[in-house]
């Protein structure tokens, strides 16, 4: 593996060696054993695959933390996991310090990508494990803290099943194999940053490349260095749109890229173009920390046929769509995913009532509003929880945020339901433009009359310089209806 940032490479050899020392130092120096929590706050680094594989090897479990997070916040987090040892960049050493000062954390350590730390000297006088922790399917992995958009954030107990089977999932269906070289630029922290493609490419033998943070300029940089011959990335569509926009896109070579996958929302038909003119057909794909990431995916040679889906359900998964009584809907009606099978979490760490509430018998219950197609194709509507009714008919924003995307002059649009007095809720549509765009709200919903029945058509439209996202680069609706309430409407 390749850290970018610090210019350090890896062989597996060198990886083993290091992690294995790594794993010897946390038993043995810092007191951790089978159970025990382990985290990381950090930017991305090659130092937390290794912090990943450490504890692995001696059965503790990773809990990768949101460094976008206020310090209380974090605070909330490490009372829940309850670690033994908390790494951290250096960036960070204050909040760390702060952390163990206040008792919920017994030890520190800091990360410098290689230069002398704490980190790196327990690995230099540390001798190799000699044996690793025999784990079961059902032992925990990880533990990865949702974004919170829905309130607190829950721990996501990730277990070593989870791993194996999506490890599989996504080998298959992106075709990953030991020849795979992986771009890495999502937050290790998410789990579209950890497991796609890093862990699959990891689990198949293949070179990763990680990233400190996401830049468009360098990330297109690498994606088109023909030496480098990154084949397998991920992203959400913001990544892919920035890249595109860099002025050494028209003329990039990507014929190397075997997979683009992209998630986290639906991609608009401009970007797919703007990716076919490249040679490259973005997959299209759904999944979630609950289940280790893929679920359903797209694959490359129908992207243009099934614009709008998210493909075909994974191999180890079963896929449902419920009504509001748990009943399955009617092929091409909408309701609430649900989802089972190997990949799928068992629970939330210590939050017992949030776990039941997330399944029905044996059936995780995504939130995600779905649909699927008589060829057996599934649509993600949009989020359960964001769709609307006004005057008795559903609406959801989604479907909405597709037609002002392709507005020209538009750079995003996000739309949530708002109060009315007549039709109970109605769209308010919140639009960041393109440098030197000049479009009215009036020029905006006449484009969209020609596309969508007038109950959808957004009564309000908002302006703003830019679309709140959440650290994993999904628009963040939560932060849109507080804008909005503190404005009222415009």
């Amino acid at each position: 593996m390749t850290d970018v940032h610090s210019n350090r490479s890896f062989t597996y050899r060198e990886m083993e060696t290091r992690c294995s020392r790594l794993g010897r130092f946390l038993r043995e120096v810092c007191g951790v054993g089978r159970g025990d929590r382990v985290a990381v706050l950090s930017h991305n680094s090659t130092d937390i695959f290794e912090i990943q594989f450490a504890c692995r090897k001696i059965g503790a479990a990773f809990v990768p933390l949101n460094w976008r997070l206020a310090e209380v916040e974090i605070a909330a987090i490490i009372e829940n996991a309850a670690p033994r040892v908390l790494f951290h960049g250096d960036e960070f050493q204050d909040v760390a310090r702060h952390l163990r000062e206040s008792g919920r954390v017994p030890k520190i350590i800091d990360l410098r990508d290689g230069s002398p730390s704490a980190f790196e000297q327990g690995i230099n006088s540390t001798e190799p494990l000699r044996s690793s922790e025999s784990v079961s399917h059902d032992d925990v992995f990880a533990i990865m803290y949702t974004s919170g958009t829905t309130g607190r954030p829950k721990g996501v107990i990730i277990t070593h099943r989870m791993t194996i089977f999506s490890g599989l999932n996504g080998m298959m269906k992106a075709d990953v194999t030991g020849g795979s070289t992986g771009l890495t630029f999502l937050p290790l922290f998410h789990v579209g940053g950890l497991f796609l493609m890093a862990n699959f490419i990891f689990h198949a033998g293949g070179h990763n490349m990680i990233m400190r943070s996401f830049d468009p300029s360098q990330a297109l940089s690498i994606l088109a260095d023909s030496s480098l011959r990154i084949t397998h990335a991920f992203g959400v569509p913001t990544n892919f749109a920035l890249m595109s926009e860099q002025p050494a896109f028209a003329a990039c070579d990507l014929s190397h890229v075997k997979c683009l996958m992209v998630g986290g929302a639906s991609s608009p038909i401009s970007l797919l173009e703007s990716y076919a003119g490249r040679g490259i057909r973005l997959q299209q794909g759904w999944g979630m920390t609950e289940t280790a990431t893929l679920g359903i995916v797209l694959a490359a040679d129908a992207a243009f046929n099934k614009i709008g889906s998210a493909g075909l359900a994974v191999m180890h998964g079963e896929l449902s769509i419920f009504d509001e009584t748990f009943l399955p809907v009617t092929r091409g009606d909408v309701g609430q995913l649900a989802i089972r099978g190997p990949t799928v979490t068992p629970g939330y760490w210590r939050q017992d009532g949030a776990t039941r509430a997330a399944f029905h018998r044996d059936w995780f219950l995504t939130g995600d509003a779905a649909r699927q197609d008589d060829d057996g194709f599934y649509y993600i509507v949009d989020r359960w929880k964001d769709m609307y009714i006004s005057g008795g008919e559903n609406v959801y924003p989604a479907e909405i945020e597709n037609v002002l995307s392709a507005v020209n002059g538009i750079a995003e649009a996000a739309v949530i339901g708002v109060p009315d007095d007549k039709w109970g809720e109605v769209g308010c549509a919140f639009i960041a433009l393109r440098e030197g765009a000049k479009i009215t709200s009036a020029e905006i919903v006449g484009r969209c009359e020609a596309s969508l029945a007038r109950f959808k058509l957004p009564k309000y439209i908002r302006f703003v310089d830019d679309i709140p996202h959440t650290a994993a680069g999904k628009i963040s609706k939560p932060e849109l209806r507080v804008l909005y309430e503190e404005n009222g409407v415009p």
